[in-house]
């Protein structure tokens, strides 16, 4: 969940607190030194651009040089679920061949040779689950949309054959006692499960100073485009491995930021859904108000194939029942070409002025909007800077009650039970600690139960100004079918020992009032990519897909990783 509110209002104030999952940038020492000198005043915030150009520099003199690593040629790069499955359907490979291509890949990239690091464990049952898959195919019978399709879960998601860890070394042997409710679906559409993603640990809300894509028991998670950039989290190794071609499709989570974060960082398309479209049962939390998880993928079409399977009632997630009559087993038929024309497509303006480069590419954005007869409306306001507060208010209330109850639902022989108990471990263990703090476990175990007053004012203003004074508000007024914005600047580089540096986002409106975000890849600086959001009303997931899929029609902006390194001499 990683969302720097300070930078998307220009708070600065919550940079100090609110951490969650946002867009810093690559800081050199020079520009460590620059910005805690008396010159901080004269400095631009652009960062992206400032470090981009330091590296242009230091490899001018020599100081630091770009390698691409070389790979092995990969015969599924680039594939999408069509092509996978056309192939199954000719007799070209079976899904055991297919499997053993992307586990080959993941040894070769991921493990070694670049070490991405965006994958925590593979499934010790995956051999089992293939032949049952190989067999049903050869007899004719496909179980759903995802039959023979690898997939990987973010390490904060319940699978009975794997510990679910949130990256934690406290929780390295965490059975969980049942499966997430989506693992099951997944499991019905005949999607192969290949493992599970490291991620920003305890999904980036443990403590101030964090590294996004750092835990202490999966360690650093690279950027693909340039290994020493930051992939942005929580969703770190969700996002990594789809773009590095690891597999075809994941699933990451998001509660501000972590889906479509890591999706602009990363490349690839993401949808953080309407909470509630998408059942948390069985999954590490954080906010029962703002957390979903969603699908991440390379093409707008496989993400919203995914979708479709992950929908469906759970009576044991409240949110769940919610969608009732409001969702879709199947959202292709929203996989318009011509999906812009006619509509009338708000641009939020509070995340411009920001980055120049980022600002040039999203006018480019636009003007292919407007050609694709979309009308475009300005829109400079979507919610004040007190939504932030409380909405960090009702995050802490909401984490306490969440964790301990997730701890309980391990059953007695549970390895952690408690907040205390997990606070005590990271206390003792040589890595925990090592690059940031625990403070936000540490403040979420000192509040008050649900019934709290301040919680119950926070929540109820929180919703009120970012749904009906916000996203609601603006859309009637203008009429819009759907919101745009950018969705993050370039990556930044990872820095273990000052943390995060962010930049630019636009994920807060979507993430606080619990509505659906999609993003999709608009451009690049300098081989960085970047993304646009595209959100809107809750449960307008038809719609924004229809946009999304157009964009992306039209633009062809997915570019594929090179794995540049960097190398100081």
């Amino acid at each position: 969940m990683r969302t720097n509110y300070g930078s998307f209002i220009g708070l600065n104030f919550f940079n100090s607190i609110c951490e969650f999952e946002n867009y810093p940038c690559i800081f050199t020492i020079v520009v460590h030194h620059l910005i805690n000198s008396k010159q901080m005043n004269t400095l631009s915030i652009k960062n992206g651009f400032l470090c981009l150009a330091i590296l242009f520099n230091l490899l001018i003199f020599g100081s630091c040089q770009l390698n691409k690593v070389e790979i092995k040629e990969f015969k599924f790069l680039e594939y999408d679920i069509s092509m996978i499955q056309a192939g199954y359907l000719q007799g070209l490979y079976t899904i055991n061949d297919v499997v053993d291509a992307y586990l080959e890949r993941i040894k070769e990239i991921d493990k070694s040779g670049p070490n991405l690091n965006s994958i925590i464990q593979i499934n010790p049952n995956l051999n089992i689950e293939i032949a049952k898959l190989d067999d049903e195919l050869k007899k004719g019978h496909i179980r759903g949309p995802l039959h023979g399709i690898p997939i990987l879960l973010k390490d904060n998601i319940d699978m009975i054959d794997m510990p679910t860890t949130a990256g934690s070394r406290a929780m390295a042997d965490s059975y969980p006692l049942s499966n997430s409710f989506i693992k099951e679906q997944l499991e019905k559409a005949g999607a192969v499960i290949i493992g599970k993603t490291n991620l920003s640990e305890w999904a980036n809300f443990r403590g101030e100073g964090s590294t996004s894509g750092w835990s202490g028991l999966g360690g650093q998670t690279k950027n693909p485009y340039i290994l020493s950039c930051n992939p942005c989290g929580s969703s770190s190794g969700s996002a990594v491995a789809v773009s590095a071609n690891l597999t075809i499709l994941s699933i990451g989570t998001e509660t501000n930021g972590s889906i479509v974060c890591p999706a602009n960082n990363n490349g690839i398309v993401g949808i953080k859904p309407t909470v509630g479209l998408v059942s948390r049962s069985g999954i590490i939390p954080i906010s029962h108000t703002q957390d979903t998880p969603g699908p991440m993928a390379r093409t707008v079409e496989d993400a919203v194939i995914c979708l479709g399977v992950l929908t469906g009632i759970d009576s044991t997630d409240n949110k769940s029942l919610m969608s009732e009559g409001k969702f879709h087993t199947d959202y292709t038929k929203f996989l318009k070409q011509d999906g812009l024309k006619g509509k009338r497509v708000g641009i939020y303006k509070g995340a411009f002025n920001i980055n120049n480069e980022v600002d040039s590419i999203m006018y480019e954005a636009i003007e292919h909007i407007k050609n694709q007869g979309a009308e475009v409306i300005e829109i400079d306001s979507l919610m004040n800077s007190m939504v932030l507060q409380n909405s960090f208010l009702v995050m802490l209330y909401e984490y306490k009650k969440g964790l301990n109850d997730y701890f309980k639902s391990l059953g007695e022989n549970a390895t952690i039970k408690s907040i205390d108990e997990l606070i005590a471990f990271n206390k003792t263990d040589s890595i925990e600690l090592k690059y940031f703090n625990q403070k936000y476990l540490y403040m979420t175990n000192g509040m008050g139960d649900l019934s709290s007053e301040e919680y119950i004012n926070a929540l109820e203003y929180a919703l009120q100004e970012s749904r009906v004074n916000g996203i609601d508000r603006v859309m009637d007024e203008h009429n819009l079918d759907g919101l745009i914005a950018q969705t993050g600047g370039p990556a930044w580089q990872t820095d273990l020992v000052n943390g995060d540096r962010y930049e630019l986002g636009s994920s807060s409106p979507a993430a606080i009032s619990g509505y659906p975000s999609i993003t999709v890849p608009m451009g690049n600086i300098k081989g960085l990519p970047v993304g646009i959001s595209f959100f809107g009303k809750a449960w307008s997931e038809p719609i924004l897909i229809e946009m999304a899929y157009a964009f992306e029609y039209e633009t062809k902006h997915r570019i594929v990783p090179k794995f540049i390194s960097t190398d100081s001499r």
